[in-house]
């Protein structure tokens, strides 16, 4: 199905189903333990042989010797891999290094070694026994100095220019110039990378925890170097994601490579250290923001600028893009520079790009709705746009932005909030109360789904998309029972196999909308053929309570099916729609904090989010997305950051003791308010993204309430109590 009009009235529209909060249809295999992850495929792979990973001890530099003898002579070792015998690998498309490292070393925790042996930990012990000699080689691991080296990224749009950005902001009445910091961030997932693969001759079958399956069988089959029909990847449920198993991860290619050397099925799961150094994580950037405005708030010259680094052929961390469509202004400017660091590789987590540049830009607009003296709500209305401020020929499809404000502050009580920082207190609490603008691009992407319609009347839905905690299985449930009229209960939705049709998978806020979609197109050609087998014009059937009925004709599903079942199966093919209309969801983030006045130890007390993202298919999972995200900003804000060894180049708080993320005592009671909005140049859904949207900005609100509480700025997240302490108001 091509969507290349806007969507018309469908039977989605009925919302019978769609739009209701309901409960995840896996959860009681989620809380009863019968939910199989990817290293509990006991069943399938009795026989199973354990994996552990050697990472790099160096960042940079060369395997001089290897010994391992003493690891294959040890108890229960059935293999050792390394580079060496594990015949020749290539590079996938999706990897920036090598998943086994050896004799070269790109970077510190690089898988170099594999022991396969009966249990787990004859395995590790094993391991421990491998003595390696390396020649280290000076890297680069600090961005602040690497900084003056960084050059123009090779790929996308790395500055863009409206306008005379410099004239504009040297003339500007009110200016500010800040530079901002945010640092590298761990995904930190509950679930580690874990894989199990089993050959059948020249056949790999691999368990794998994996976000894009089509993505991953094709980088599995290149590195491997055998025919993509002879892989297949399984990946059924998944402990948490948040784009750090977008790609394929050392976990998949050992666990083959192992299980190909020791002759029988071997599981692999990276240890926890592994996971923030060999795996992604989500890059540290410098941010340049430069605004100047009329006395009147309103922007004439809009900048920023931000420099990332990653090994060499990686990618910058996109921090400029929200700026280029977020605030109207006729002067613009931004740029991107890449540095090449010896640090592990940089990449996608959660919105990126928006996430760490909404970090700055949030700020920056706190920083100047007070040298305006102005309410930093009422700045950014002053400065919204209908338009993309880049191309004002295009209109944006659908922009409640003002709405998400202008509710978020009516329910959060921002009217009460004091103008003046540290003018609040609650016994020895400074309290005060922060906003920012939360933006995501609405992304989409082709999308194919297989239904079946049994004997029974039940519906059987096949689509490679992946449930990564988010809900898929219920949304696609959803929708197929309302698109066939069928209880919820009679779909068996059936996920993360390679076997089924493409999906867009899960990641980038586009696998809600995109999938879904994919679902509906599978589900318009079943309908067609049901119509056709009882009789009906198409264009007459209507669907409901199990039945297919026009007119005095009302016809059972299960009837139609009887002798034999009906297969539909199709894929949602987008325009250009999204050029024609810019496509993006909004929100406004109010939180409210207490930052002690002895300590500077931040708690934040209340949060409220507002999203405008289209049509909600499940307003109880699509809550559970924004709240998870909110929290993740928390974190973002307050605690997380990877520390860089720089003499050594590696992470050093590689484990969930050091590196702390948000536990529920440090999360208050969260508001979420879905606008009503349909959006029918996205999808046949009218829906979009909300996954995502829920972190952009969240961070900067809690800066931004921080501020208000002490009246001291920070911009060099995170926000810790050291940096608070020297400025806190004098204790009377």
């Amino acid at each position: 199905m091509k969507f290349d009009t806007p969507a018309q009235q469908n039977p989605i529209d009925q919302l019978k189903v769609i739009g209701k909060p309901t409960d995840r249809i896996d959860g009681p295999r989620k809380t009863t333990g019968t939910a199989t992850y990817a290293y509990e495929h006991h069943q399938q792979l009795a026989d199973a042989a354990y994996g552990h990973v050697v990472g790099a001890g160096i960042a940079k530099g060369r395997i001089i010797a290897m010994d391992t003898d003493a690891a294959r002579r040890a108890p229960g070792v059935l293999a050792v891999v390394t580079a060496a015998n594990a015949g020749k690998l290539t590079k996938g498309d999706f990897n920036t290094a090598q998943l086994l490292g050896g004799p070269q070393i790109q970077h510190y925790h690089q898988a170099i070694a594999l022991v396969v042996a009966e249990s787990f930990e004859q395995a590790r012990a094993a391991a421990g026994l491998i003595k390696v000699q390396y020649q280290r080689e000076h890297g680069a691991y600090d961005l602040a100095q690497a900084r003056a080296g960084a050059s123009v990224p090779k790929d996308g749009e790395p500055d863009t220019a409206v306008g005379d950005f410099a004239a504009a902001f040297a003339a500007a009445p009110v200016q500010l110039d800040a530079t901002y910091h945010t640092p590298d961030q761990s995904h930190a997932m509950m679930e580690p990378h874990a894989s199990i693969a089993r050959w059948d001759g020249d056949q790999l079958t691999l368990y794998t925890s994996n976000q894009m399956i089509n993505w991953g069988r094709g980088d599995v089959a290149k590195t491997l170097g055998i025919a993509r029909e002879n892989v297949r990847l399984l990946s059924p449920f998944i402990g948490g994601g948040f784009g750090g198993k977008l790609f394929v991860r050392a976990d998949a290619i050992l666990a083959a490579l192992g299980a190909r050397a020791a002759g029988r099925p071997v599981k692999v799961a990276l240890q926890r250290p592994l996971i923030a150094n060999n795996t992604t994580h989500r890059p540290a950037t410098l941010q340049r923001v430069r605004i100047g405005t009329g006395k009147d708030g309103r922007i004439t010259a809009i900048g920023h600028e931000s420099w990332s680094g990653d090994l060499p052929g990686g990618g910058p961390e996109v921090a400029v893009q929200q700026t280029r469509l977020l605030y109207a202004g006729a002067n613009r400017m931004t740029r991107m520079r890449l540095a090449v660091l010896d640090l592990p590789e940089g990449n996608a987590m959660r919105a990126p790009g928006e996430a760490p540049g909404m970090m700055a830009l949030e700020i920056a607009m706190d920083e100047l709705a007070e040298k305006l003296g102005m309410d930093p709500v009422e700045l950014r209305i002053l400065n919204d746009t209908q338009v993309d401020p880049e191309h004002p020929q295009r209109p944006f499809s659908q922009r409640q932005f003002v709405q998400c404000l202008r509710e978020g502050a009516k329910r959060f009580g921002w009217d009460a909030r004091s103008s003046q920082p540290a003018q609040v207190r609650d016994g020895r609490w400074l309290v005060g109360m922060g906003m920012a603008s939360g933006f995501r691009n609405n992304l989409t992407m082709k999308s194919a789904a297989r239904v079946r319609l049994d004997r029974q009347g039940k519906l059987i839905v096949e689509t490679d998309m992946t449930d990564i905690g988010t809900g898929s299985y219920t949304i696609i449930a959803q929708t197929a029972a309302e698109m066939l009229g069928v209880p919820l209960q009679d779909v068996d939705v059936r996920l993360g196999d390679s076997a089924f049709p493409v999906s867009a998978g899960s990641g980038g806020q586009w696998g809600a909308n995109s999938s879904t979609a994919g679902v509906y197109a599978a589900c318009v050609k079943l309908r067609e053929q049901v119509a056709e087998k009882a009789g009906i014009a198409v264009s007459d059937a209507q669907f409901s309570d199990g039945h297919v009925h026009a007119g005095d004709r009302r016809v059972a599903l299960g009837e139609l099916a009887a002798d034999g079942e009906l297969v539909a199966e199709d894929a949602i093919e987008f325009g250009d729609l999204g050029k024609k209309a810019q496509q993006s969801t909004f929100a406004g983030h109010f939180v409210e904090v207490g930052v002690d006045a002895y300590t500077g130890e931040t708690r934040v007390r209340r949060m409220l989010a507002v999203c405008a993202a289209g049509r909600i298919l499940n307003p109880k999972s699509a809550r559970s997305q924004v709240i998870g995200a909110m929290t993740m900003a928390v974190g973002a804000a307050l605690s997380e950051e990877l520390v860089i060894d720089k003499r050594l180049g590696f992470f050093v708080n590689h484990d969930l003791a050091g590196y702390e993320v948000p536990v529920h005592a440090d999360i208050p009671h969260q508001e979420v308010v879905f606008l009503d909005e349909t959006d029918p140049q996205s999808s046949p859904m009218k829906a979009k993204g909300v996954g995502e949207l829920g972190i952009c900005g969240v961070a900067a609100a809690v800066a931004n309430a921080i501020y208000n509480a002490s009246g001291v700025r920070v911009r060099d997240y995170p926000i810790t109590l050291d940096k608070l302490l020297d400025g806190l108001p004098q204790v009377v």
